[in-house]
């Protein structure tokens, strides 16, 4: 396995990790064995989340015995100082480990939510004090829009950023690898499979890998899996021309529907968060986390069916995608 610098935090990570969604849909034995197998091919870089229900009790049980061995990072939504200081403790305890090499900001997604994380109140501080304390080693931030990653970054508090980057999400993402090396940040590539659109691990993580990214983090759930991806680290080859094509060709195959998250379509005029209606309708039909993702539905208090179909979305849609036809159909299976 091949390992790269994490930015300033000078941790040396696998340059394939371990993304933890789909521990959500094994049983904890299962889980246990995908792990462990992950570590003895040499991944040591571990990304959960308090979202991502038992995950992160999954991955502290998987680990035990082993915490010297690995780099462990979580992450939570809360904006506020106590609710971060709260998600904190929780996470020490479910994993039961003393200390979390990476803690991040969980998708800071607007400038609502930035302001909010970084007041004197907010989220940051609260990470902030618990890396005085040693609960924690280093703070980092994850995110989908790139403009909003950006300021964060330029406020030099963090020391990893976290962002979907494949071979059909890309755009935009040179801008933000040139703010990460010239501030020393690490990057950390999630969604390496496009959330499930693309088939080819192999050809996905070599295209990532090809780019200042420092580690990419697919979500596995079989040792299978983890062998096929762990290969790749191990290995590092450049795409040829042919498979460089056939990923172009993919990338524009998927491209009449499929959401970048880019959030051009914001605001709906009824109050629909449309990206986020996509989102979870990738977890129901590429991941498997059916019951999950209805339960995330559930919790939305506008849904995809209050959609007046005025077209306001798709004329702001850079990629002119269908979204009144996709909400439709997110609708019907979320609903």
């Amino acid at each position: 396995m091949k390992y790269r610098r994490l930015g300033k935090t000078e941790m040396q990570v696998s340059v394939v990790g371990f993304g933890g969604i789909p521990l959500q849909r094994i049983e904890a034995p299962a889980a246990e064995k995908v792990v462990r197998r992950a570590i003895e091919l040499g991944i040591n870089f571990f990304d959960t989340a308090r979202a991502y229900t038992d995950s992160e009790e999954k991955l502290g049980a998987a680990l035990k015995n082993k915490r010297e061995q690995v780099i462990i990072a979580t992450k939570s939504m809360a904006r506020g100082k106590k609710g971060m200081a709260a998600d904190i403790e929780k996470s020490l305890r479910t994993m039961d480990v003393d200390y979390i090499d990476l803690y991040q900001l969980h998708n800071v997604k607007d400038k609502r939510a930035l302001e909010q994380v970084l007041a004197a109140d907010g989220a940051l501080a609260a990470l902030s004090e618990a890396k005085e304390k040693g609960k924690i080693r280093h703070i980092g931030v994850t995110g989908h829009i790139k403009d909003i990653l950006m300021r964060i970054l330029r406020t030099g508090e963090l020391k990893t950023v976290q962002f979907p980057f494949n071979p059909v999400e890309s755009d935009g993402a040179r801008e933000l690898f040139e703010l990460a090396g010239k501030l020393d940040v690490g990057v950390i590539a999630m969604k390496p499979m496009a959330g499930g659109a693309l088939t080819n691990a192999k050809l996905a993580l070599r295209f990532i890998l090809e780019h200042p990214v420092t580690v990419a983090i697919p979500g596995m759930d079989s040792p299978g899996q983890v062998e096929e991806n762990a290969a790749v680290g191990s290995e590092l080859r450049g795409l040829s021309e042919t498979e460089r094509e056939g990923l172009s060709g993919l990338a524009a195959k998927l491209g009449a529907r499929f959401c970048r998250r880019c959030e051009y379509c914001l605001p709906c005029q009824q109050g629909i968060d449309i990206p986020s209606v996509f989102l979870i309708d990738g977890y129901y039909v590429r991941y498997d986390l059916k019951d999950w993702a209805k339960e995330r539905y559930r919790d939305m208090d506008v849904k995809a069916d209050d959609c007046l179909e005025c077209g306001e979305c798709e004329e702001r849609c850079p990629y002119n995608l269908p979204i009144r036809e996709m909400l439709k159909d997110a609708g019907g299976r979320l609903g």
